[in-house]
């Protein structure tokens, strides 16, 4: 195709634009092959890497289509996972509806009320927003919603991936077939995404009530996808793995390489970005933090100084993964790993966007898990693998938390009726025992036929006109930290009492700074704090990653523990410490399946096979296993008494008797809306999420040596 007919679909006015105010010659591949189905009302994925241009191959066909259509009012929603993205958006879609004569808009949580009035007196074009900002907008009686989103036509969900895998998917579904029923009429959905292991899976997820009765593509050329005829050889890419066995001397490493380059440096917590950030200040270099505990000012603050300079080290957990602009990188460094290839796909892909350049990335590990998991996700990475995209199981919170959001959204609801506002989504069709429950508790009154909020609803989530209702995770406790009327970031309380901090002035690091404590105030839940230039704070957090590393992960893990390398260049130092990991492991691996080992009375299955597997198999094997211990990636531990003749009289048929983990009440606390689920269901779904049950069946099908120490 030529690159003028490559914009022959696009609407003249902005065809005109991409070729004299963007200065491009004609459209990339995936721009070119989104423009037919796109402005024909097809749904689609959009696969791309990084910087594959997702954003311009929805937009550009939808703004042709809106001009081609007379679309009026707000009739194009563009919904992203995180606030910052749709600000780093914002102008940039401006521009482009700007060349058609059309507005953009942005409803957030972080968007003031004075702008939300203006907002709704004067509708724009295309709205950016999240899902919990949506939902928002339609339980609130300040929001005429009919009014509002009567127009909507197409909806481009960005990082859709970011969304299918969590609870915030089926939020997101569900709120988008209510608003497809509003709308009287079938609403285009456009997923952008990065490379998944299941494009079709995520099309079909995506469409909800309408996969199978619209038509839908996935549109991804050039792209590799997962078992789809990959190439032998590695991805291409600059990538080393080191070992520099501290967070200390990855500062040391970071402070000494790539002078005057700009370097993004990804870590797996909190905690860590806040260390390696102080460490590296000492040493001299130019650094900024971002993390989700920080203030947003904090963090648009760095961003814009990161993007600015040359020079330079940012340091993020995942919040600069996603597509946020943060300007020309030089270099992405990994401490540790990231927990799926999909991540790993998406920070290399910062970097090599110059003309001349590559992506690349260092890995530099901490400690031995650390560094087998690197290597392991590297073979994986390698093998050109990417983890398939699964919707959370069973998800019955949901379908509470929309039950109640519906009733305050149309003030009643039919009881019989409740079920056409999700049009056959498949969570839905369950629903009836959770209606039953939140009538029996008192979440839902009924009245003549029809339901509508009761007064245990109010009570539990009826702060700040239902606020709670409209997000679907529950977040711990945290102090707001003020350095007088300036936010720093949020702090976790522990940290605050003087039994966690020891003898002295209270001392905090946020922001990549120390910070003496001056006055807390507790029923606030503020903490007022002063620069302490001689260092001595502390961060922690409480971490929410409570799964472990998958099946395939772990399983890469024990490729490595059994001689293979990743293909990637390794330094001495990251030679040496895989040669002592193998060494130190050479009784826990065997080519031909798993091992048992019995050291001085400690007898461990080495499974191998990731935490979901293990907590299965800890609920299936309940004969064999001790119950006291917690799941572990790598190995259960077992009874003592266990021996090879009562190993296989209990593991004969369990392949057939799978039993989901066992969860505690401290567990069910972090469900959000658990309370709104008769207390059985509960339990069950968050069992479903702990559960791998075919690793567990493939693990139970594989032979198992018995190793004696």
């Amino acid at each position: 195709m030529t690159a003028t007919g490559s914009l022959d679909l696009l609407h003249p006015t902005l065809a005109h634009h991409v070729v004299n105010t963007l200065g491009w010659p004609g459209l990339r591949p995936l721009q070119r092959e989104a423009l037919a189905p796109l402005v024909g009302g097809e749904d689609a994925v959009l696969l791309a890497p990084t910087a594959g241009g997702k954003t311009e191959a929805a937009a550009f066909p939808l703004l042709s289509a809106m001009a081609a259509g007379g679309w009026t009012g707000v009739s194009l929603l563009y919904v992203c996972p995180i606030k910052a993205l749709l600000n780093n958006l914002l102008p940039r879609l401006q521009s482009y509806a700007g060349w058609m004569g059309r507005s953009v808009g942005l409803w957030h949580g972080d968007v003031g009320t004075a702008a939300r009035r203006r907002l709704l007196r004067r509708r724009p074009d295309i709205l950016l927003t999240t899902p919990e900002s949506l939902e928002g907008m339609l339980v609130s009686t300040k929001v005429d919603h009919r009014d509002v989103f009567a127009g909507v036509r197409a909806i481009v969900v960005d990082e859709v991936h970011a969304f299918a895998g969590d609870d915030r998917g089926w939020h997101l579904l569900a709120v988008l077939e209510r608003l497809t029923r509003i709308c009287g009429r079938p609403v285009q959905r456009v997923g952008l995404s990065a490379t998944v292991g299941n494009p079709d899976d995520l099309l079909t997820w995506l469409q909800g009530s309408g996969a199978g009765k619209r038509p839908g593509r996935v549109i991804a050329p050039g792209v590799s996808l997962p078992g789809a005829n990959s190439p032998a050889e590695p991805p291409p890419g600059d990538v080393e793995l080191d070992y520099v066995g501290s967070l200390d001397n990855a500062a040391k490493v970071v402070a000494a390489l790539h002078a005057g380059e700009k370097r993004l440096v990804f870590c797996d917590s909190r905690q860590a970005v806040e260390h390696l950030g102080a460490a590296l200040r000492v040493r001299g270099v130019t650094t900024f933090l971002s993390h989700a505990s920080l203030a947003v000012d904090e963090r648009r603050r760095a961003e814009q100084a990161f993007a600015e300079a040359r020079d330079c080290v940012i340091v993020s957990t995942s919040t600069l993964e996603l597509g946020i602009d943060v300007g020309d990188l030089d270099r992405v460094v990994q401490v540790n790993a990231p927990g799926t290839v999909a991540s790993f796909l998406q920070r290399i892909g910062r970097t090599g966007r110059r003309s001349g350049t590559r992506r690349n990335c260092l890995f530099l590990a901490l400690d031995e898990p650390g560094l087998l998991r690197a290597a392991a996700l590297l073979r994986l990475w390698g093998r050109h693998w990417v983890e398939p995209v699964v919707p959370t199981p069973e998800p019955r919170h949901i379908i509470a938390q929309q039950l109640l959001a519906l009733c305050l959204q149309e003030s009643q609801v039919g009881e019989h009726l409740w079920p056409e506002w999700w049009d056959g989504l498949e969570p839905f069709e369950h629903g009836e025992p959770i209606v039953a429950h939140l009538l029996r508790e008192g979440f839902v009154d009924r009245d003549g036929g029809m339901l509508m909020i009761g007064p245990e609803a109010e009570r539990r989530f009826g702060w700040r006109h239902f606020m709670e209702l409209t997000t679907v995770f529950t977040a711990p406790p945290e102090f707001t930290v003020l350095h007088g009327r300036t936010e720093i970031g949020r702090a976790n309380p522990a940290l605050l009492s003087s039994r966690e901090q020891g003898e002295g002035p209270r001392r905090l690091l946020l922001a990549g700074r120390s910070w003496a404590v001056t006055w807390v105030d507790w029923k606030r839940q503020k903490c007022f704090v002063e620069p302490a230039d001689d260092g001595g704070g502390k961060a922690r957090w409480d971490s929410t990653d409570r799964a472990g590393s998958s099946f395939a992960l772990t399983r890469a893990v024990r490729e490595v523990l059994l001689g293979a390398d990743p293909p990637v260049r390794l330094t001495r130092r990251a030679v040496k410490a895989l040669g002592k990991a193998r060494e130190r492991h050479i009784e826990h691996v065997h080519a031909d399946g798993s091992v048992v080992t019995r050291t001085s009375g400690d007898v461990r299955w080495w499974t191998w096979a990731g935490t979901r597997t293990n907590l299965t198999l800890r609920a299936t094997l309940t004969g064999l296993v001790d119950p006291a211990q917690q799941a572990h990636d790598s190995y259960l531990r077992l009874r003592e008494d266990v021996d090879p003749a009562r190993w296989a009289a209990v593991r004969e048929g369990a392949a057939d008797r799978i039993a989901l983990p066992e969860v505690s009440e401290k567990a069910l606390e972090g469900l959000k809306f658990t309370a709104a689920l008769p207390s059985h269901l509960a339990a069950r779904t968050l069992a479903a999420r702990l559960a791998d049950v075919e690793g567990a069946r493939r693990l139970l099908g594989e032979p198992t040596r018995f190793v004696v120490g």
